[in-house]
């Protein structure tokens, strides 16, 4: 692929546009949960109901519920608290206790770069995050790492109330094309994580580039990506025009693994 045939740029957020490490920031995110809920849940219970909710999102197929609805019909009950009443805690939480994450969140500097050289280039641009989480949590990390709403206008930003699916299954790329009206061929996918980011996307038939290490070797795929490096090197390669073209992608539909 070369930049002459894009329209539509997908790109990944976390440890992709911020840096973000997962292992770091969900076990303080969790922390931060518990200790705000303490007074309504019993917080291990809440944590564990969370994570089996979570796993019902990542079972989602694309079709009927939003991530949301599946993500309340699994963890309310459970826990055995009315939506209505547990709903606005959580609402708090997110204005009032989430933004002491900030801390943990690294800008990269070529982030907001790659989004203005779209832009300007007309191309539309997807933040095309795992939509595990509320709106708000993932357009808070976006402003923290200098890539925020009040920035830039996106013609997507992926979140649990809008999507059917999570990027384990491919069905979330081919809604984000149907959302956006393009062909695969049109899309490039920008993100760390090889089956989410790179194997899935090109389940959907869309090419991806690799934020990743020039050394780093994916798992078993018969798939490639059009390039590989960091957001940096992904930042050279679209501003001289030099994607590699010539990677052989499976059609959408096929088997990667």
């Amino acid at each position: 692929m070369t930049t002459n045939g894009l329209n539509a740029l997908l790109l990944d957020l976390d440890d992709t546009l911020i840096g973000n490490p997962m292992n770091t920031f969900i076990p303080a995110y969790f922390k931060a949960l518990e200790s705000f809920v303490a007074g309504t849940v019993p917080p291990k219970r809440f944590i564990e109901e969370l994570l089996a909710a979570t796993r019902a999102m990542d079972h989602s197929d694309g079709a009927g519920l939003t991530n949301e609805e599946v993500f309340a019909a699994a963890f309310y009950p459970a826990l055995g608290v009315p939506r209505q009443e547990l709903e606005p805690l959580l609402g708090r939480f997110y204005r009032e206790a989430f933004p002491s994450l900030k801390s943990l969140i690294t800008p990269r500097p070529a982030a907001p770069k790659i989004v203005d050289w779209a832009q300007r280039r007309g191309l539309q641009v997807v933040i095309a995050t795992n939509p595990l989480f509320p709106r708000t949590a993932i357009e808070q990390r976006m402003a923290w790492g200098g890539v925020g709403v009040d920035l830039f206008e996106y013609d997507l930003v992926t979140a649990y109330e809008n999507c059917h699916a999570t990027k384990s299954n491919p069905a979330y790329y081919r809604e984000i094309l149907g959302g956006l009206g393009r062909q695969p061929e049109e899309c490039l996918m920008v993100g760390d994580n090889w089956d989410w980011d790179i194997a899935s996307a090109a389940q959907a038939g869309i090419s991806g580039f690799w934020i990743a290490a020039a050394d780093a070797r994916p798992g078993a795929s018969v798939i490639g990506a059009v390039g590989q490096g960091s957001l940096d090197d992904f930042l050279r390669a679209i501003e001289n025009g030099d994607l590699a073209h010539d990677v052989e992608q499976p059609a959408a539909g096929q088997a990667t693994r």
